[in-house]
């Protein structure tokens, strides 16, 4: 790590570890629970971090004015004009003062049974599920998306040839040589820092800082080749490489839901329910139950997104999908694992819809239908909405976990006067779009003109915030 800059260390840490901020009534937030606006900041007891633009936030209470690297800064006095002079931007991570920052575990980090395993790539969503009651927050598994491999990766990785000139970091993290070309053992060292990571950490006495448990039986990897052993009844390969990470092994995911059974029984891999892996994984959610679901996002680079009129693929994509006979109908699902049970397969919930998942929200309440809400984080997306056919039993129970097998699917329909409505997806409900001239109208009165050349450029649905009530229709 000597070789790098603290910018590239700091690349790292934004991109490749789980990095966590531990301060005051911080555990539901991080285990699932709604997160905190800057309205709410106040409640919470901790103080806003100042921005440089003049949020409201400021008029009403004092915030952190971050001032050097290593948490440095001032407090500012709340101010009817919030507005800044000069703001400096800093190269760092910049947290609250009541709260600290550090590193977990990062890209690279031998911390499995297996000592070839490692931490993977490129984090998103985290999640921390105690191991019991009694622990509290001090003891539990941890949960890291790795959504997908980018510069410096690898040479591979990088755009354009500068960068490619400049070679990768792979060999300085892991330890071995990528290839320089794209071949087995580099595709499928790309597919293995995909997925997610399972790891126990503890906290180091009270108020200590977490680490991992290292070794623990429970910590472990799921990636785009989780369950490769599965090809060798395919005469597919089911290794690329002869470390014993690169082995394939039986941690297959299963598929509950009408996909499941309509769908992938006539899929050409003849795996049926069964799914090798799991990846491009972004946000994602904490049940009350202590399971993860996680948001498989943009797999179309890598497997097939057009299909058949029946559900199942048009043909392989170049590269991992072809290499490895990945169907590209079983990705692009919310995934659901369960951290404390190793031996329970990871299974991917078709009834929570098949397109470009961003995260999950929950409204979880005992003796009422499940509701959960989701993204779609592409230009033009929708907001979607779940609501299971069965009732929710206590919020411990893991069998809640069955709610997500069977129930309704809904689309948020947006109307130009504010209001929207829940439009279910079923296959005989006519479609009902808002005319692209409808919103533009909107827009043109609200601003005078368009966003660009004509054309109305829809927002990604890439945060659905948590929610505390169903939005009705349940």
């Amino acid at each position: 790590m000597s070789k790098f800059s603290r910018r590239q260390v700091l690349t790292f840490f934004g991109a490749s570890a789980a990095l966590t901020a531990v301060g005051p009534n911080l555990t539901r937030y991080f285990s699932g629970g709604a997160n905190p606006n800057l309205a709410e900041a106040a409640s919470m007891g901790f103080t806003p971090v100042r921005l440089p633009h003049p949020l409201p936030i400021y008029q009403r209470q004092p915030s952190f004015m971050p001032t050097a690297v290593g948490g440095q800064g001032q407090m500012m006095a709340a101010a009817q004009t919030p507005n800044l002079d000069r703001y400096q931007v800093l190269d760092d991570v910049v947290v609250p003062p009541e709260f600290e920052r550090y590193v977990i575990v990062a890209w690279g980090d031998r911390v499995f049974p297996n000592p070839d395993d490692y931490f993977g790539y490129n984090n998103d969503y985290t999640g921390f599920v105690p191991l019991d009651r009694t622990s509290g927050d001090n003891d539990g598994y941890l949960w890291v998306n790795h959504e997908y491999v980018s510069y410096p990766f690898s040479a591979l990785s990088a755009e354009d040839d500068a960068l490619k000139a400049e070679g990768g970091a792979f060999s300085q993290v892991v330890g071995f040589e990528l290839p320089a070309e794209a071949n087995l053992e580099s595709l499928g060292e790309s597919a293995y820092n995909m997925g997610g990571s399972v790891v126990r950490i503890q906290r180091n006495g009270a108020g200590g800082e977490f680490a991992v448990v290292k070794g623990d039986a429970t910590n472990r990897r799921y990636h785009l080749l989780s369950g490769l052993k599965l090809n060798a009844e395919r005469g597919l390969p089911t290794a690329w490489g002869s470390r014993s990470h690169q082995q394939g092994d039986e941690n297959y995911f299963l598929a509950t839901g009408p996909a499941a059974q309509e769908v992938f029984a006539k899929s050409v891999d003849r795996l049926g329910n069964k799914i090798i892996g799991t990846a491009f994984n972004c946000s994602g959610g904490t049940t009350p139950w202590g399971t993860i679901l996680s948001a498989e996002e943009n797999f179309q680079d890598t497997v097939s997104e057009p299909v058949n009129a029946d559900g199942t693929q048009v043909g392989y994509v170049q590269g991992i999908g072809e290499t490895f006979g990945l169907v590209g109908e079983k990705y692009g699902w919310m995934v659901e694992v369960d951290l404390a049970n190793p031996d329970i397969p990871g299974r991917k919930h078709s009834a929570l819809g098949r397109f470009r998942h961003e995260n999950i929200a929950f409204r979880v309440v005992a003796g009422e239908p499940l509701v959960a809400y989701m993204g779609d984080d592409r230009r033009g997306g929708h907001t979607w909405r779940y609501v299971s056919s069965a009732s929710v039993g206590r919020l411990e129970d893991p069998r809640n976990s069955d709610l997500f097998v069977e129930g309704r699917l809904e689309v948020a329909k947006f109307n130009p006067d504010g209001t929207g409505e829940w439009l279910p997806l079923t296959l005989s409900a006519p479609t009902n779009p808002n005319r692209p001239s409808e919103i533009a109208a909107v827009e043109v009165k609200a601003l005078g003109k368009a966003q660009k050349d004509g054309l109305v450029q829809l927002p990604k649905r890439s945060g659905v915030a948590g929610q505390t009530e169903s939005g009705g229709g349940v």
